[in-house]
């Protein structure tokens, strides 16, 4: 898989170089690039940004770098499967099942604003896939994309050591995750559930699914609503 990123700060990135997400960029499991809209600009002091139309505070990102950068990033991709999207506080919130439809794509490019936002003619004509990690403001849209970035790589093939691992995330299946324990057995008087120590698989299943429904009413018991039925 390729991911693209259209950034006025491509050195943001660097935590993706570290951890699982390291280890299959390692692999050739995904490559990342990074498409800087300052390295497509005429202005003599790679500027990127203006004042407003219309007056109002914050700089606002001007339109023709971030087309160009965001069309050589497109062009210049893989596969026929191709999204481009575009972090943004307006955009569709980000979910779980849209990393899953995600990674299936050859070829995702990610814009991230900046500043007070961006000229909304990019938008007009690029046609970006809005989209959101929650309703609060970032400085920018380089934390948002290496999220979903993160989220759709650890579901490739490979890239963690078991699918079974992924498939037991939280809201992988649309509940939270179960509670899990590791050694020491003891922890200041605490100790795991004996069901977990007693290596009936059966019933491990079983009190993971339990744990995981009664974590969802408690937690987020919206995620049940949206279920529907027949849990």
């Amino acid at each position: 898989m390729l991911i693209d990123f259209v950034t006025v700060f491509p050195e943001m990135f660097s935590p993706l170089d570290l951890s699982i997400i390291g280890k299959a960029k390692e692999k050739g499991l995904v490559r990342f690039r990074f498409f800087n809209p300052r390295d497509y600009t005429d202005d003599p002091h790679r500027k990127v940004d203006d004042t407003q139309f219309g007056g109002s505070e914050g700089m606002v990102m001007a339109a023709p770098p971030l087309i160009d950068a965001t069309e050589d990033a497109l062009k210049t991709g893989e596969g026929e499967r191709q999204k481009l999207l575009l972090t943004s506080p307006q955009g569709q919130p980000f979910t779980q099942d849209r990393a899953k439809e995600w990674m299936e794509l050859d070829h995702l490019v990610i814009v991230c604003g900046h500043y007070k936002g961006i000229d909304e003619r990019f938008i007009d004509l690029m046609q970006p896939e809005e989209v959101s990690i929650g309703d609060f403001v970032l400085t920018g849209g380089e934390v948002p994309a290496m999220a979903i970035a993160d989220s759709i790589v650890r579901l490739l093939p490979d890239v963690v050591g078991g699918y079974a691992s992924v498939e037991e995330d939280s809201f992988y299946d649309g509940l939270l995750d179960c509670p899990r324990y590791t050694r020491p057995r003891d922890v200041r008087g605490l100790e795991p559930p004996s069901v977990l120590l007693g290596g009936n698989h059966a019933k491990i299943d079983a009190w993971r699914k339990r744990m995981a429904l009664d974590a969802t009413r408690r937690k987020r018991p919206d995620l049940l609503e949206k279920r529907g039925p027949g849990l």
